[in-house]
């Protein structure tokens, strides 16, 4: 029999993940080049080619036993330097192979800052619309996540409602930027305004709040605009990057933590999320692929293929009469429904052989996420069934 709190996630088990293999079993019954699946935000451009010829390289040079061997639970020194000292040429950060812990992808860095930090009854805050397993992270370590309502206007955090909702019990906040659904790229002064308030809040309460950055898409943006790192503008942050979108590696689970200097009690915090690490069973990130991406950190997977992907889906839902923001990074646009109950319209969509996941998963309802690092002609094709969905809910030529 399994556990009670398990019995609630099986009973819910990610829409996300349900659409992706629904779409699964549509495409070996219709075809796969007939079944437009946007539903999971799983990159569809190869690896920058360099990551591949150092693998291999690494396999043929390196001594076998050495390459694949254990290694400290951070990661190996000499990597986590080489992070470093990139972060520093990138920012103007002074950062160096202590405040860097390689993980086991996003996910894992976030359960081993989330468990170092975490009593049971803590707050964390995060600003909707969301990832979904944020709330399944932070209730993994006694926690209770607690959602921000949006500007749906700009999908930019509302300051005032955030510095109302801290309480003496919130230990962190998780941002996200740029955003999963949305795409949006949380400003300057947003980031400002956030530490501003989390700085008077903790004086208020004469507590320690930390702000959790987490930054998948920090590379993939567009336009040119500007992603602002967090670590200059508050001391306790801890930022958790992977290269899975901008490496395209999101099987290869290969990530780290920034655990800045300026933090209160670095050292203990640090010692902390590496032991974390190692209890939740990563015990250290792949050892051939820190390798890897050491030697690739100036790479990029094709972002102009995502840019390109964007302009042509959002031009073409705008012209039919939906209504969206367009992303500045990211590779998903946040649609609003034509209904109110955002699943009639993904059962409607899926009619047309279109796979969408509802807002309510990203506690965002009556919008749709629509992952965009598709094929080409994925998103080509699938245009005529979305004005024909825009013609069945009255909006065309809106």
């Amino acid at each position: 029999m399994i556990s009670e709190k398990m019995k609630d996630l099986v009973n819910n088990n990610s829409v996300i993940r349900q659409m992706f293999e629904e779409g699964q079993i549509m495409a070996e019954k219709y075809g796969k080049d007939k079944v437009y699946d946007f539903s999971l935000g799983n990159p569809n451009v190869p690896a920058p080619e360099r990551v591949k010829e150092t693998a291999i390289s690494l396999l043929e040079n390196e001594d076998p036993l050495a390459l694949h061997s254990y290694m400290n639970n951070a990661g190996y020194p000499a990597v986590r330097k080489k992070i470093a000292d990139s972060i520093n040429r990138k920012f103007g950060t002074s950062f160096d192979e202590s405040n860097i812990m390689m993980t086991v992808g996003a996910a894992a860095g976030l359960n081993c800052a989330l468990k170092a930090i975490l009593n049971d009854g803590d707050e964390v805050l995060t600003f909707a619309p969301f990832f979904v397993e944020y709330k399944n992270y932070v209730a993994n370590y006694g926690g209770i996540l607690h959602a921000i309502e949006p500007d749906t206007s700009t999908f930019q955090p509302d300051l005032a409602a955030f510095e109302e909702r801290i309480s003496s019990r919130t230990k962190a906040v998780i941002i996200n930027s740029p955003n999963n659904p949305t795409g949006v790229i949380y400003s300057e002064d947003t980031i400002k305004g956030i530490a501003s308030v989390l700085e008077k809040k903790q004086k208020e309460f004469g507590i320690e709040i930390y702000l959790i950055s987490d930054e998948p898409y920090r590379e993939l943006v567009y336009n040119g605009d500007d992603v602002p790192y967090v670590t200059k503008y508050y001391d306790k942050t801890i930022v958790c990057y992977s290269f899975s979108k901008t490496l395209s590696l999101p099987g290869e689970r290969i990530g780290y933590l920034v655990v800045p200097k300026e933090a209160d009690d670095t050292n203990e915090l640090f010692t902390a999320i590496t032991i974390a690490n190692r209890v939740l069973g990563c015990v250290n990130a792949p050892s051939l692929f820190q390798k890897v991406v050491a030697e690739c950190l100036d790479e990029k997977a094709d972002i102009d293929f995502y840019k390109e992907n964007r302009d042509i889906l959002y031009k073409a839902l705008k012209e039919a009469g939906f209504t969206c923001i367009e992303p500045q990074g990211a590779f998903y646009l946040f649609v609003k429904s034509p209904v109110e109950d955002e699943k009639e319209f993904v059962a409607e969509a899926k009619k047309e052989h279109i796979l969408v996941v509802p807002g309510s998963s990203f506690a965002g309802p009556g919008y749709v996420r629509i992952s965009y690092c598709v094929s080409r002609e994925t998103i080509v094709n699938s245009l005529e069934g979305f004005r024909r969905l825009a013609e069945k809910y009255g909006l065309a030529g809106l």
